[in-house]
């Protein structure tokens, strides 16, 4: 039986390095393609997102924020900026790529007519193939029955025939490994064997290390405690993870990024949820709310800290400097009283003790005469 299908070459419509060649005339294309993450940086292009700014985090690399615009304008000023977080990011990419188009394309009819074979396969099915080592040869097309149109491609030096369909599920599939592979990636971040080697280089005052072991984790950490496996988490899992964070968080004050170890703590106190383990990063987020200057703020947490049976001589002291930065003498003293009883010693306190007294004058004086007699 006659082959009733139209067969046409596609060499003119080849797509291969398409990339690679854009990326010749682009200054910080290797930048991007390492922190976008190079497929997603194609899709982008595919899509028409055109990324304008990064400011990226590399501690935890999903909150990079990425500035971009969408469409064609005389200048970017004409287009809507937007502002996403890599993660959010590359979940809009592969939502717009695996969009399907309402509308069929008419049945090319020549070889010659370029643009509705174009239409007919799917530009953006031309420009994710060669991402995926797919070549494409040629397209036969029963005018009778489009649906059933064939490709022939050449995907790692072999010859393969899908329906077109078929291979558009095929490439939509790899789209969304892409996304998945990514998401895996940031939860094997997660290894809780690093909490030990990061408690050892604490204590020996490397923070930098700590937060090479460790600054993976805030980003996979906060949308893991959102899923029912989260939810789910032992208690001795939590454990481990609220110290790990409560490591970070004092690597991140030691080495001056007092904001980001707010956050970190937070995230840890999420985890820790009550007892001693709440108790102590309760204190160290109190204490680094004290360091940027937030004394007030600092007040809450280190009072939750004692509330989850925090150790007196640990918490008073940041305490009753957090009341006297906000002139709060009379609980200022009374602060540093419990910190001496837990066995504080008094030469470690000289200053506050100085500054209450010269504060409170004659009245501490006379409260001290009476309480002795």
């Amino acid at each position: 039986m006659a082959d009733k299908k139209k067969h046409f070459s596609l060499d003119a419509l080849r797509t291969d390095g398409w990339f690679e060649r854009i990326g010749e005339g682009i200054g910080s294309f290797q930048a991007l393609c390492e922190i976008v993450g190079e497929r997603f940086f194609a899709f982008s292009i595919i899509v028409g997102a055109r990324i304008t700014a990064l400011t990226v985090d590399r501690r935890s690399p999903d909150q990079t924020l990425v500035d971009f615009v969408v469409g064609v304008g005389d200048a970017d000023q004409d287009l809507e900026p937007q502002r996403l977080t890599l993660a959010d990011f590359r979940r809009r990419l592969v939502g717009a790529l695996l969009v399907e188009e309402d509308k069929e394309a008419p049945v090319p009819l020549r070889e010659s007519d370029v643009e509705a074979i174009q239409l007919f396969i799917g530009v953006r099915y031309l420009l994710l193939a060669p991402l995926y080592g797919y070549s494409l040869l040629e397209l036969a097309v029963d005018v009778k029955e489009p649906k059933k149109a064939e490709l022939v491609v050449n995907h790692d030096g072999s010859e393969e025939r899908f329906e077109l369909e078929g291979f558009r599920l095929r490439l939509r599939a790899h789209i969304r490994e892409e996304l998945e592979r990514v998401a895996a990636g940031a939860r094997s971040a997660i290894d809780l064997s690093k909490v030990a080697e990061a408690e050892a280089a604490a204590l020996r005052k490397e923070w930098p290390k700590v937060v090479a072991l460790l600054g993976a984790w805030p980003a996979p950490l906060a949308i893991f405690l959102r899923t029912p496996e989260g939810q789910m988490l032992a208690p001795e899992a939590r454990a481990l993870i609220a110290k790990g964070l409560g490591l970070l968080g004092s690597s991140c004050v030691h080495l001056g990024d007092v904001e980001q170890a707010e956050e970190v703590f937070r995230i840890g106190i999420q985890y820790a949820q009550e007892g001693l383990a709440a108790a102590e990063l309760f204190r160290r987020l109190g204490e680094a709310l004290l360091l940027n200057e937030r004394p007030g703020e600092a007040i809450g947490p280190l009072r939750r800290a004692i509330a989850f049976g925090g150790s007196a001589a640990d918490v008073m002291p940041p305490l009753a400097r957090a009341f006297l930065k906000r002139k709060r003498y009379v609980a200022a003293f009374a602060c540093l009283r419990d910190a001496i009883d837990a066995g504080v010693g008094e030469r470690d306190l000289t200053e506050e003790l100085r500054e209450i007294e010269a504060a409170l004058g004659p009245g501490l004086t006379a409260w001290k005469a009476r309480m002795l007699a």
